[in-house]
């Protein structure tokens, strides 16, 4: 149950990410969801691989983004 709250957490903040429509907004909200995803995989809640790779594709995702 606990795990479900974490999840759920999670992909909130990564819809955040991908809803910011300007590249400085991106940036605050990509910070946030690596934090939550860097703590997350610590806990063992997601796989440390999982989470790489969910950041991987967040960055890229907020690089392309126009400024």
């Amino acid at each position: 149950v606990r795990n479900r709250a974490y999840r759920s957490q999670m992909r909130s903040v990564i819809r955040k990410v991908r809803e910011s429509e300007s590249q400085t907004a991106a940036k605050d909200n990509l910070r946030q969801a690596m934090s939550i995803l860097d703590s997350l995989a610590r806990k063992g809640v997601i796989h440390r691989n999982n989470a790489s790779n969910y950041k991987s594709k967040l960055y890229n995702f907020v690089s392309k983004l126009p400024a």
